[in-house]
């Protein structure tokens, strides 16, 4: 029986529901459509196509990222912040591997909407990594090096990468613990760390 009261929501809902389920590059029309119970074409009065719908699909994921961010790093700072950080996103990428794969892809700046949505989360990191002192002409680079540690973790995890008995969680902890290692002893505009361990 055909789903009464569709809106763009429910579709998008729906569509994100079935990445995480199936994959993003699996997310299909039809597959939404049968989801919902109506036929294929009825979703062209909420979508204009698949592009569409997987944009909408990453406008939905980075506004939960950027929430899930923003909540645990609230009244933390320095290494507590970092690791907040860290968790955070590891665990959505976990409980939502199509969301996550969906923002994997910068949107083209002339998306000004998707633009903005996804510079939130980089500004959520950006102002933790402020209490470490950084120039501002490096907040990028770092933000950079940053995503590049924890979206290598969460992909190789992802994909059954890490065969060995150890403990992932243990080497997630020594990974977070790293990164702030290097933030607190990056150097200063002196050639001196900026921070010294147990001062």
């Amino acid at each position: 029986m055909p789903r009464a009261g569709l809106t763009p929501e429910l579709v998008t809902a729906a569509a994100a529901a079935l990445s995480d389920e199936g994959g993003f590059e699996a997310l299909s029309l039809a597959a939404v459509a049968k989801r919902l119970g109506v036929a294929t074409p009825s979703l062209y009065k909420h979508v204009d196509s698949l592009a569409g719908l997987r944009r909408e699909v990453s406008l939905l994921a980075v506004a939960e990222l950027s929430g899930r961010l923003q909540a645990a790093a609230v009244g933390k700072s320095g290494a507590e912040a970092v690791h907040a950080l860290f968790r955070a996103y590891r665990r959505y990428a976990h409980e939502h591997p199509g969301g996550y794969t969906s923002i994997q892809q910068a949107p083209a700046p002339s998306d000004t909407e998707a633009y903005a949505a996804f510079a939130r989360p980089v500004e959520v990191i950006a102002a933790v990594l402020r209490g470490f002192d950084i120039p501002e002409a490096q907040v990028v680079h770092t933000i950079r090096a940053l995503r590049s540690s924890l979206h290598g973790f969460v992909d190789l995890e992802a994909r059954g990468g890490f065969g060995m008995p150890e403990d992932i969680d243990e080497s997630y902890t020594a990974l977070v613990e790293g990164f702030v290692r290097a933030l607190e002893r990056r150097p200063g505009p002196d050639g001196r760390a900026e921070r010294e361990v147990g001062n």
